[in-house]
């Protein structure tokens, strides 16, 4: 198991730094609110007032003293569809995506997220990037071979030089789910149910059949850390959204 490391400041966040120091990249998730308490959602569609979200947004892509140039989102349908993102400069929002992908230095690329898992994506040896949002839907319909198979097509990427990370979202414990969800994601399905889902083993399982290099997994639970994160589920529906982001900062810099 691998915890993100809480990083406050203008955008409360919780950072996987190994990846920093390794591939030099920033990934990461916000979290629920700031030091002082301060809620940090930022869902468009949650009831929060639109600028306060715009305004946390905007701290986001600050992120790195402005490295960033481009912003990347989607608006999520829970598919696997992923898409290529070309450098650019400003915001880039997508219809119908639940992915990203870029070999780019300053594109952020960002998924809105609130007990799905995000799916960091680094290739250690091209410096390619991907971050998808993989609900149970997602999982079913193979959003992450989408992303290892993209990858590939645009920047040469082997899955043997991947390393992906399971990052915060719904434990296994808490996801109770139906048989259409377990049968969805191949899991058994034993007796009367209801049954648990753990999405970040099945995620860990596809990974490593498709010949991952390595796979790392979040010990943070969206509902069950409910002080520090939204959780669709746990809330009853009411919650707010994080964003996990993914990206190499420097609007010029070579990898390595």
């Amino acid at each position: 198991m691998t915890r993100e490391a809480w990083r406050g400041g203008a955008v409360p966040r919780y950072e996987l730094e190994a990846w920093r120091a390794r591939f030099g990249v920033v990934a990461g998730v916000t979290a629920r609110a700031t030091a002082e308490g301060d809620t940090f959602c930022l869902g468009l569609w949650t009831g929060e007032p639109v600028g306060e979200v715009m305004r946390r947004w905007r701290a986001l892509r600050g992120l790195e003293d402005g490295a960033f140039g481009l912003t990347v989102l989607g608006h999520q349908v829970h598919g696997p569809a992923v898409r290529w993102a070309e450098p650019g400069e400003g915001w880039r929002l997508v219809e119908g995506v639940d992915g990203h992908a870029t070999a780019a230095p300053g594109v952020l690329l960002t998924v809105t997220i609130a007990d799905c898992i995000p799916v960091y994506l680094v290739d250690a040896r091209s410096g390619a990037l991907a971050l998808l949002h993989a609900g149970w839907r997602g999982t079913a319909a193979g959003i992450l071979s989408r992303g290892l198979a993209l990858l590939g097509e645009r920047a040469g990427t082997r899955a043997a030089d991947v390393h992906v990370h399971l990052g915060v979202g719904i434990s296994g414990p808490c996801y109770e789910v139906g048989r259409e969800v377990m049968d969805g994601c191949g899991v058994p399905a034993p007796g009367p149910g209801p049954w648990q889902l753990d999405l970040r083993a099945v995620l860990a399982d596809q990974a490593r059949a498709a010949g991952v290099a390595e796979v790392s997994t979040s010990d943070w639970c969206s509902a069950r850390d409910r002080d520090r994160f939204f959780s669709h589920r746990a809330s009853g529906g009411t919650d707010g959204r994080m964003v996990a982001y993914l990206g190499r900062p420097g609007t010029g810099a070579a990898f390595g």
